[in-house]
């Protein structure tokens, strides 16, 4: 009788922790939106503008992002492109607040491909290192075209951070006139690093396909590279998408997103999903405009408009992952500062699933 009490417990919590963990699965089906609850502001520094905000969980238990910053003397534009650098923020909980730690990469200022404008920063872990994956450029005449894709590994989030191979470029367009991306008027740009779940490296990025910004893909066996650009862009729109973040959940992979001209909504966001992270079909709405995550439904009276036009919209999104790696928040830089202060801040949003 005591060996049947026992076997039926277990057949009990056993059943309880199915149905507690089927409870907790990510269902993506109809996107992020409205899963997002609006927490503040995580990154503010003052006398920079700042964009992007790559999360990650270091081995303290601290949450680290890495994001762009420039002095908030000079505009949103030209400012990321002639003096972005990348710097390294921690917080002692997701929703922070995040104290800045040390600074990572800057532009060379030589004649290198990296010149100016150390931008976009993804940061990933893989097996044995922390990766940083960012964009740069050769020189503001010759911009947009001349965007390129770097990478910097380190052994710890504090660093020492080392670029790879001969000067860290790691990705550039395609030399065949034959491919679909030969030439591109905005280069190769803003980077979705993803290390893949059976090996291998995910490179997906932005580039230009018909006059019209898209995503690709590029595939590497080993970190460094060479990294080997697929033949045909990844996403099918006809109008501007940018800014991807990759990552794997529950064996499926995931593009989040902005919606620049309106697939679903102009300003918004847009989640694309895949089972092999090569063919993705039609996307989900990944996040709305700010107003939207506001009580009152609208910007604050006192907010500041520093780039993006007035409609009040997240840019560049970048997610905090679980150790499942499904997401756990968004965070997101926007032009506007709804708290109007003098420079671009980076927001974070909290994933409430059902």
């Amino acid at each position: 009788m005591k060996h049947k009490t026992k076997f039926f417990l277990t057949i009990l919590i056993f059943c309880f922790l199915s149905i507690f963990s089927a409870g907790q699965t990510p269902n993506f089906n109809k996107g992020t939106a409205d899963m997002l609850e609006f927490i503040g502001i995580a990154i503010e520094d003052p006398g920079y503008h700042v964009w992007g905000s790559s999360p990650i969980y270091g081995e303290d238990g601290k949450v680290h992002i890495f994001a762009a910053r420039w002095p908030d003397s000079i505009n949103v534009v030209p400012g990321w492109k002639t003096h972005s650098e990348i710097a390294h923020y921690v917080a002692d909980q997701p929703e922070g607040p995040f104290k800045f730690s040390d600074l990572v990469l800057a532009p060379t200022g030589k004649r290198t491909w990296d010149k100016m404008g150390i931008h976009n920063p993804c940061i990933k872990k893989t097996k044995d290192n922390y990766v940083l994956t960012f964009i740069s450029n050769d020189g503001i005449e010759h911009m947009p075209g001349n965007q390129r894709i770097g990478m910097a590994v380190s052994k710890s989030l504090y660093g020492p951070w080392k670029k790879v191979g001969r000067d860290g470029m790691i990705l550039q367009p395609p030399a065949n006139p034959d491919y679909w991306n030969y030439n591109p008027g905005n280069g190769v740009n803003n980077p979705a690093f993803l290390p893949h779940p059976q090996g291998g490296y995910f490179l997906y990025y932005k580039t230009e396909h018909k006059g019209v910004s898209t995503m690709g893909l590029a595939i590497a066996e080993n970190l460094e590279g060479p990294y080997v650009q697929l033949p045909v862009p990844i996403t099918n729109n006809e109008s501007i998408i940018e800014d991807s973040y990759a990552f794997s959940c529950n064996d499926k992979f995931y593009l989040m997103t902005t919606d620049n001209h309106g697939m679903i909504e102009r300003g918004g966001g847009l989640l694309w999903s895949s089972d092999d992270g090569i063919n993705f079909g039609s996307p989900q709405k990944a996040f709305h405009l700010i107003k939207e995550y506001l009580s009152k439904k609208k910007l604050p009276a006192n907010n500041k408009f520093h780039y993006g036009g007035t409609r009040g919209k997240f840019e560049r999104p970048q997610l905090l992952l679980d150790k499942n790696g499904c997401p756990t928040h968004l965070y997101a830089p926007s032009g506007t500062n709804i708290y109007g202060g003098k420079s671009t801040v980076s927001y974070v949003l909290k994933i409430n699933y059902e």
